[in-house]
């Protein structure tokens, strides 16, 4: 349990991050023949509209005054690389963001008008990481992991505190899981205030890395990783994530694409909001369960949206998926 992030360690990083950050609302909505009333945790509210600024800015504010001088450098898809490069912009630090080929042109941009260098490298997590390695060797530069990091996963854990706050009758959340930094921490800050409180982490189908690597008791790396929803790709977990997972998350369900998709349109079209598809993956298992009669009504159900940024087309394309 050394290794696991305390609650103290959690509550730091959430006063660190007050009145930067934003306290993002629970939203209620009532499903559809369902007695079961759901709460979105809208993190697609958040600076730069994502989760990913919680654990990026708890990091970059704590190097010193030296490391921030000299910058920082992250490999992500999108929203990590959106949230460094704000979160260096708020301390004065330069930073560098290596994405992939494929990333969203939304992302992209969202990260060139932040004021940060990208660079593009290949099209997985590996590709970015090895050139994001290269470069803070050549440059100096201290590296900010998207997800498997101490600070990072505290970060992303007082979002979690922030649910128990927001709700403390909560029965069930339901979080999204890549890499797994907002997973590991929310659910690590859940269970040490609740133990009693189910955490299930849900996955694209294409894309499980980690519910496979807690079956198999090790971390495994798939050997690609497929789905709509871009943000949730990394082909293995990290170290720490895993770690708490294996302690602190339920249960693992996957969700396919399709599914994600009329989660993303359930949203827009009934809650009026715009939320990714790798933000939508959780309550995409929430419609699975509701439409299976799998929730009492006795329960109080919280899932966790993990971001916003989506652009017109690829709402077109769920709405087209969802069918």
């Amino acid at each position: 349990m050394s290794d696991l992030v305390s609650l103290d360690v959690i509550k730091a990083a959430a006063d660190r991050i007050r009145g930067v950050a934003k306290l993002t609302p629970l939203l209620k909505v009532q499903l559809l023949n369902s007695e079961t009333t759901i709460e979105l945790k809208c993190e697609n509210f958040q600076a730069i509209g994502a989760f990913k600024f919680r654990g990026a800015y708890n990091m970059v504010s704590q190097l010193s005054p030296n490391e921030q001088k000299r910058g920082v450098i992250t490999y992500s898809s999108g929203n990590h690389a959106q949230a460094v490069a704000l979160a260096g912009k708020l301390v004065d630090a330069p930073v560098v963001v290596v994405m992939p080929t494929t990333a969203p042109g939304i992302k992209v941009e969202g990260v060139k008008e932040l004021g940060a260098r990208v660079i593009f490298e290949g099209t997985t997590s590996a590709d970015r990481k090895n050139r994001a390695e290269a470069e803070a060797q050549t440059e100096g530069l201290t590296i900010i992991p998207p997800f498997d990091h101490p600070a990072i996963i505290a970060g992303q854990g007082t979002a979690g505190l922030e649910i128990m706050d927001q709700c403390a009758e909560v029965t069930t959340v339901f979080v999204p899981i890549g890499g797994g930094g907002m997973a590991s921490g929310a659910s690590a800050a859940i269970k040490q205030i609740k133990p009693s409180v189910r955490v299930i982490g849900v996955e694209p189908d294409g894309a499980a890395r980690m519910g496979k690597s807690v079956d198999a008791g090790s971390l495994i790396t798939l050997p690609t990783a497929t789905s709509i929803a871009d943000g949730l790709l990394p082909l293995r977990a990290g170290d720490l994530t895993f770690a708490h997972a294996q302690a602190f998350v339920d249960e693992f369900v996957t969700v396919s694409d399709r599914e994600i998709a009329q989660a993303v349109v359930w949203l827009h079209r009934r809650a009026k909001l715009v939320v990714e598809p790798s933000g939508a993956t959780a309550f995409a298992a929430v419609l699975n369960r509701a439409a299976e009669g799998q929730f009492p009504s006795s329960e109080r159900v919280v899932t966790i949206l993990t971001g916003g940024n989506m652009a017109p087309e690829t709402l077109m394309k769920c709405v087209a998926l969802a069918g």
